[in-house]
């Protein structure tokens, strides 16, 4: 294998094994890989755009019997800080939402081993009775497969229940790093790495809108990394040609800050900034059917999520108004709806907010008023 050929291969978008994939990304330097992830990055978005969104990440119960390894948050059944979140607590947190300028709310929790679908498609419907404009990007993969034993029925009929009851999307969570060897490790109370694509290929047969996540930099081979690539884009290949699929891929790096996984295992966030940047460039050469990266800034901050803008990534993500998993172990990084549009004008681009759909939204008419009055002020 020669980097150059590879390189000019990814510049066509042809699909690299997992192997070339692995050779590409300990071989080539940093600049030939972010030269190649933003000429795919203006292939599938070109100009000079960064969108971003406005929604706020709620839990619905930290009751969980995975026992995930690097997760903080999660309580044991039982557990005197162990919580249910009331319809009351869920009003204030969506009309503090809205209030910022939000529409969707991010809407994930454990695997409680009493709430099945009944709970879930009761809580949806009651909240889109009370907001009907309200976006439900919801639960994940581990988390339908979770109700989907509950229940024993198939994953497409949970989807299909949850949609009726009025799921919009469905997040990439819980994806980690989808080696079984690698989830046996880390997380072995949820499902594997084949159920939590099925689950995927499910939310696509029905024209659910989903992303992907990888977790990377604790106990996973590069390979392993290179695999999950591979997983992805296949899954993607096998859509319906009207669904979105995975609309959206965004990796960050383990936080691992009081986690069981860095106690036991001795797995560290040894994740440089070089390294992110190289593995946001890897995202775009191995996912070529996949249109939108995002940049982790909340797990790398503003500077190095800043350079993935130049070697990929065309997506910041979320102000994240709340955020309770990733911060739990370690994530301190932070930005208001002003801070991440400069951060964007910084690098040397545009920021336009939008949807979860990535269609582009109007500036709330508050914070107009500030763009147009810092314009002013630039002017003057």
């Amino acid at each position: 294998m020669r980097v150059e050929d590879l390189l000019q291969r990814a510049l066509k978008r042809e699909w690299l094994t997992p192997e070339e994939g692995g050779f590409l990304f300990e071989n080539a330097a940093t600049a030939e890989l972010m030269y190649v992830g933003n000429a795919l990055r203006q292939y599938h978005v070109p100009g000079n755009v960064v969108t971003w969104i406005i929604d706020r990440n709620s839990n619905t119960t930290n009751v969980c019997i995975a026992n995930c390894k690097f997760c903080n948050f999660y309580r044991r059944p039982g557990h005197d800080e162990s919580y249910i979140t009331t319809i009351e607590e869920y009003k204030q947190k969506i009309d503090e939402t809205f209030a910022l300028g939000g529409e969707q709310l991010l809407l994930q929790g454990g695997h409680h081993p009493d709430l099945g679908l009944q709970f879930y498609a009761d809580l949806f419907r009651k909240l889109k009775e009370l907001y009907p404009n309200l976006k439900l990007h919801a639960l994940g993969p581990p988390e339908i497969a979770h109700v989907a034993k509950l229940e024993g029925m198939s994953h497409y009929d949970v989807l299909k229940e949850l949609q009726s009851a009025g799921l919009d999307s469905l997040p990439g969570a819980g994806a980690e790093i989808l080696s079984d060897r690698v989830r046996r490790l880390i997380s072995k109370g949820k499902c594997g790495g084949e159920e939590w694509l099925d689950v995927m290929r499910a939310a696509h047969k029905l024209h659910l809108t989903t992303s992907a996540t990888m977790m990377f930099g604790h106990i996973e081979t590069n390979l392993e990394r290179m695999q999950h690539y591979a997983d992805l884009r296949q899954v993607q290949s096998e859509k319906p040609a009207d669904a979105n699929g995975f609309l959206a891929f965004i990796p960050w790096p383990f936080q691992d800050e009081d986690t069981i996984l860095k106690k036991i295992k001795r797995a560290r966030n040894a994740v440089s900034g070089d390294e992110y940047v190289r593995m946001i460039a890897m995202s775009r050469i191995m996912l070529p059917n996949v249109v939108n990266i995002q940049s982790s800034w909340l797990t790398v901050g503003k500077q190095v999520a800043q350079i993935t803008l130049h070697g990929g990534a065309n997506d910041f993500g979320s102000i994240m108004i709340e955020e309770n998993v990733v911060s739990a172990a370690g994530a301190r990084f932070r930005f208001t709806a002003g801070g991440i549009q400069e951060a964007i004008r910084e690098a040397g681009f545009e920021p336009r907010l939008r949807n979860q759909q990535y269609e582009f939204r109007e500036l709330p008419e508050g914070m107009l008023q500030q763009e147009l009055d810092k314009a002013a002020m630039i002017v003057d």
